[in-house]
């Protein structure tokens, strides 16, 4: 009599235990990747080309490692899926786009509009519009002291401005507001990026200064501003 044939359980496969990571590994990681990072901001920032010394001083690292990431990047870039390069230029590291791309972005840059300059009436007049939008051309008259025609005939040009629809008052004047043309050109993201009125103030006075000391001497300045004192605001040159 035959004997039935036993079968014996399945071998359920072992599971191979990984090997344990160092703790510190992670971390060490991290840390590179974060210097890496800060190493490529840093040459992108700058218009003048870096030593591996100028950076490992400005980040508080040692050249020889901040050496090692510039050689790095410099591989990393010299991949073709990147427009840009880091070359080592006069003892130091810059980036720049790739030489064989240099006809297409001349053609492109080409046809980019060119940057928005404004006059300080101009400024004055978009900034009123920016931080109490809506507002008419009278309540901007008041603050400012002056017609402002002109000035937001140039903004409504650059489509800086739009117009609102009209205020529910007495002749029903027109309500203006910032496009989002307007956050575009000065790099936000909604209204509520715009810097305070303080920032905003002293950043209008560093521009005037700096408009003053390129342009004339001080003498000439101060006889201009002295002269504009006793003539109405032209504004209608903008």
């Amino acid at each position: 009599m035959e004997q039935p044939e036993v079968q014996s359980a399945p071998e359920t496969e072992e599971a191979i235990p990984e090997e344990p990571r160092p703790a510190n590994l992670s971390a060490a990681d991290s840390a590179d990747a974060q210097l890496k990072a800060l190493v490529e901001a840093v040459i992108y920032i700058t218009d003048e080309p870096l030593s591996a010394d100028q950076i490992a001083i400005a980040l508080q690292q040692p050249a020889e490692k901040v050496g090692r990431v510039l050689e790095e990047l410099t591989a990393e870039y010299n991949n073709p899926e990147h427009g840009l390069t880091v070359r080592e230029i006069a003892g130091g590291y810059k980036m720049s786009t790739k030489p064989e791309h240099h006809e297409a972005v001349r053609a492109f840059v080409k046809n980019l509009k060119p940057a928005v300059k404004l006059s300080l009436p101009a400024l004055e007049t978009l900034a009123l519009i920016a931080y109490k939008q809506p507002i008419t051309a009278p309540e901007i008259m008041d603050v400012r002291g002056v017609q402002g025609a002109g000035v937001l005939k140039t903004l409504l040009d650059r489509k800086l401005i739009a117009t609102g629809g009209r205020k529910q008052v007495v002749g029903k004047p027109i309500l203006y507001k910032t496009t989002k043309e307007f956050l575009v050109q000065f790099g936000l993201k909604d209204l509520s990026e715009l810097p305070t009125l303080k920032e905003f103030e002293e950043l209008s006075r560093l521009s005037v200064s700096d408009g003053e000391s390129e342009s004339e001497p001080p003498e000439q300045a101060e006889a201009a501003t002295a002269e504009a004192s006793h003539e109405p605001e032209a504004e209608s040159s903008e």
